[in-house]
C-alpha cells in the first residue's frame, strides 16, 4: 500500500488545485499534512523535512531568478506606459493595406509583447483590449481574430527573452546536474539560461513564421475573413517607413540588446534584465508616459507577481521533498524505466503529461512542480537537456491554447464582447493548435533545431 501513497499524494495536490485553491498554499498544505501523516504512520523520514529550509534559502539567493521580477517590471512598463498601443497602431499603418496586413501586425506585436512579458494571461488580456476590437472593426471574422489574438499569447513561452524560459532553464539545469551526479559524475556540467534561450530562438521563429504565413493564405483564399483596413485620415500622410521605424525599432531595439547581451556571453540573464528594465523605463520616458503614477503600478504589479512566482517555488520546494519522502521519484523512475520503447515511449509519456496538466496547472507550477521530478530520469536516459527544455516549453504553449481548458482561451474570454460566442474562440484557435502540434513534431524529428545554434554560440 505504501508504494501507491506517492501517486495519491500528486492527484490529491491535483484535485485541489481544480477547487480553486491557491497553488502555494494547496502545495505547501497537502505536502505537510501528508508529510504527518507518513510520519505518524512510519513511512516517512522527517529527514527530508529538515532539508527544506536550506533548499528554500538556495531559491531566494539565487543569482539566475533575480531575472524575474526585472523582466516583469520591463514588461510590465511597456505594457502601462502605452508602448504597445503604439506599435499596433504604427503596425497596423506599416501592412494594413496588405491582405491580412492587420492579423500579421496583431501576431508581430504579440510576439514582442509576449516576449517582453513572459506571461500568457497578461500578453492575451492586454493584446485582446488593444486589438480585438480594432480586428471585429475592420471586418475579419471573430474566430480568427480570436484564434490569432490567443496564439500570440501564447508566443511568451517559446520566444525568448520570457520568464517561462528563466524558470524552465533554471530547473532544467539543476535537473540536468541531478541525472550526473546520480551517474557517479561528481563534477557535473550545467545548463545555461542562456543555452535554453538560443534553443528556442529558432523554434519561436519558426512558430511566427508559420502564423503569419497562415493568415495570409486565409486572406488570399478568403477575403472576406482578413480584409485590407483603411487608414484613418489622420494617418493618411504617415510614411509607412517612418511608422515602422517609429512603432518597431525602439522594442526590437531594446530585445536585442537584452537577448544579444545574453546570447553573446557580455552579460548574464540578471544583469541583461537590469538593462530591459532601465531600457523600458528609458522608452516610456521618451514617449511621455513615464510619471509617478505608472512607476507606482508597474512596481505593485512586479511585486504582485514575484511574490507569487516565490511562494509558489516555496510550495513546490515543500512538494518536492514530500514526494521524494515518499518514494516518488523511485516510483516514476521505474515507471519510465519499464516502458517498452525506452527512451521514447519515456519522453512521449512525459510530454503527454505535462500536455493534460497544463489544463489545470500554470506553467510555473508544472515548471518546478513536474519538471524536477522528471528530467533527471530522461536526462539521465541519454535526452538532450536544451532539447527537453525546448519541447516542454512548446508543449506547454500548445497545451494552454487547446480547447476546451486552455488557459489562454479563459483569458481572452474575459475580455471579448458578448457576441463573440466561446465556441468561436474555440474554433478559431484550432489551425494554430495544429502548427503547434507540426512544430513538436518537427522538434522530435529533428533536435537540431534546438540544439545547433546553441553548439555554435
Amino acid at each position: 500500500m505504501a508504494e501507491f501513497i506517492p501517486i495519491l499524494f500528486f492527484l490529491l495536490v491535483c484535485l485541489v488545485l481544480m477547487a480553486g485553491y491557491p497553488i502555494a498554499l494547496s502545495l505547501t498544505g497537502v505536502s505537510l499534512v501528508f508529510a504527518a501523516i507518513g510520519t505518524m504512520s512510519g513511512v516517512f523520514d522527517t529527514a527530508y523535512i529538515s532539508l527544506i529550509p536550506n533548499r528554500i534559502y538556495g531559491l531566494l539567493i539565487n543569482q539566475n531568478l533575480f531575472a524575474v521580477p526585472l523582466f516583469v517590471f520591463m514588461g510590465t512598463m511597456l505594457e502601462r506606459s502605452r508602448i504597445a498601443e503604439d506599435l499596433l497602431k504604427n503596425m497596423a499603418i506599416a501592412f494594413g493595406k496588405f491582405p491580412g496586413g492587420l492579423g500579421i501586425s496583431v501576431i508581430i506585436v504579440g510576439m514582442l509583447l509576449a516576449a517582453s512579458t513572459g506571461i500568457v494571461g497578461a500578453t492575451v488580456v492586454t493584446m485582446g483590449i488593444l486589438s480585438l476590437p480594432t480586428m471585429m472593426k475592420a471586418g475579419y471574422k471573430p474566430s480568427l481574430a480570436c484564434g490569432t489574438l490567443c496564439a500570440t499569447g501564447t508566443l511568451g513561452q517559446i520566444i525568448p527573452p520570457s520568464i517561462c524560459l528563466v524558470l524552465l532553464g533554471e530547473v532544467i539545469s539543476n535537473a540536468y546536474q541531478q541525472s550526473q551526479l546520480n551517474a557517479g559524475v561528481f563534477a557535473p556540467g550545467f545548463v545555461s539560461i542562456g543555452d535554453l534561450f538560443a534553443g528556442a530562438i529558432i523554434p519561436g521563429l519558426l512558430l511566427v513564421i508559420a502564423y503569419t504565413t497562415y493568415m495570409f493564405v486565409i486572406a488570399m483564399l478568403k477575403p472576406s475573413h482578413a480584409p485590407r483596413i483603411v487608414i484613418d485620415e489622420l494617418d493618411e500622410g504617415t510614411n509607412v517607413f517612418t511608422a515602422l521605424l517609429k512603432g518597431l525599432l525602439p522594442p526590437v531595439l531594446l530585445m536585442v540588446a537584452v537577448l544579444g547581451s545574453i546570447l553573446l556571453g557580455i552579460a548574464t540573464p540578471t544583469e541583461a534584465a537590469s538593462v530591459g528594465a532601465v531600457g523600458a523605463m528609458i522608452l516610456a520616458l521618451i514617449k511621455r508616459a513615464l510619471t509617478l503614477t505608472v512607476l507606482h503600478s508597474v512596481s505593485i504589479e512586479t511585486m504582485r507577481v514575484t511574490s507569487m512566482v516565490y511562494l509558489i517555488l516555496v510550495g513546490a520546494t515543500i512538494f518536492s521533498a514530500v514526494f521524494r519522502g515518499f518514494g516518488g521519484d523511485v516510483l516514476i523512475e521505474e515507471l519510465l524505466r519499464n516502458l517498452p520503447g525506452g527512451v521514447v515511449s519515456a519522453t512521449l509519456v512525459v510530454m503527454l503529461l505535462i500536455f493534460f496538466l497544463g489544463f489545470i496547472l500554470d506553467f510555473i507550477e508544472i515548471t518546478f512542480m513536474v519538471v524536477p521530478l522528471v528530467g533527471p530520469i530522461l536526462l539521465a536516459m541519454g535526452v538532450d537537456p536544451i532539447w527537453l527544455g525546448v519541447m516542454i516549453a512548446v508543449n506547454l504553449q500548445t497545451s494552454f491554447l487547446t480547447p476546451p481548458f486552455g488557459f489562454s482561451l479563459f483569458y481572452l474570454r474575459s475580455v471579448a464582447p458578448a457576441e463573440i460566442k466561446t465556441i468561436e474562440i474555440y474554433r478559431g484557435v484550432i489551425p494554430f493548435v495544429i502548427i503547434q502540434i507540426a512544430l513538436l513534431l518537427l522538434l522530435a524529428l529533428q533536435p537540431a533545431l534546438a540544439t545547433w545554434l546553441p553548439s555554435v554560440l
